[in-house]
C-alpha cells in the first residue's frame, strides 16, 4: 500500500470521530497489536493523544516498557481482523501471522506500522502520571502517514457488545480553518 506523508497538524482529522484503531508495540524483541476505541485527542499541534489500555492486556507493559507505540487506523475491511485481534492475547499469539497483517518499519519508533490499516502514527509516550491509577498514556504523535488511495477510507466505531457502526454519508458545513 503506496503512502505519503501526512501532516501532523492533520491528525486530529483521524482520530477525533473515535475509530477502532489497532495500537502495535514492540518491547525487548516482542512485537503485538491491541484493538482498541479509547484514544482522544488533547492538542492539535503538535497532535497529543490520550489512549487507556488496561493494566490486564499484554500490550500495557510493552508500552510501559518502550514509551512508544503506532496508532493504526484501519477501514471497515479489516473488521473481521480487528475483533479477532482484540479476542486473544499477544503473550500466546503472533498476531501479525494469525490475522495476516504486515508489520513495516517505522520511521521514528521501534513499533511497527500495519501495512493494512490507511493510516498510522507513530507515537512516543509524554506522560504516564495516569497510568498506574487510570492506565492513561499520553501520546504525542512524531509521524503520520496516511494512504494515497483517492477514495475516503470508511471507518469502525465500536457501540460494544459486538456491535459496530460503520461511518458513511458526509456532510460540510461552514467551520473556522486550522
Amino acid at each position: 500500500m503506496l503512502k505519503k506523508s501526512l501532516p501532523l497538524s492533520k491528525v486530529y482529522q483521524l482520530l477525533e470521530p473515535g475509530p477502532v484503531i489497532m495500537v502495535t508495540t514492540a518491547y525487548k524483541g516482542k512485537a503485538n497489536i491491541m484493538t482498541m476505541t479509547w484514544q482522544t485527542m488533547i492538542d492539535f499541534v503538535p497532535p497529543i493523544v490520550a489512549i487507556v489500555m488496561s493494566d490486564q492486556n499484554y500490550s500495557f507493559d510493552l508500552l510501559k516498557g518502550s514509551k512508544e507505540c503506532v496508532i493504526n487506523v484501519l477501514g471497515v475491511e479489516l473488521a473481521k481482523q480487528a475483533v479477532g485481534v482484540g479476542n486473544c492475547t499477544g503473550a500466546t499469539v503472533d498476531k501479525f501471522k494469525k490475522f495476516k497483517l504486515t508489520p513495516v518499519a517505522a520511521s521514528q519508533v521501534k513499533a511497527p506500522l500495519i501495512d493494512e490499516c490507511f493510516a498510522n502514527l507513530e507515537c512516543k509516550v509524554i506522560d504516564m502520571k495516569m497510568a498506574k491509577k487510570y492506565n492513561l498514556f499520553v501520546l504525542e504523535v512524531l509521524k503520520a502517514w496516511i494512504t494515497t488511495a483517492k477514495k475516503r477510507e470508511r471507518t469502525l466505531h465500536h457501540c460494544g457488545k459486538g456491535v459496530f457502526v460503520v461511518d458513511g454519508k458526509i456532510i460540510k458545513l461552514p467551520s473556522k480553518k486550522m
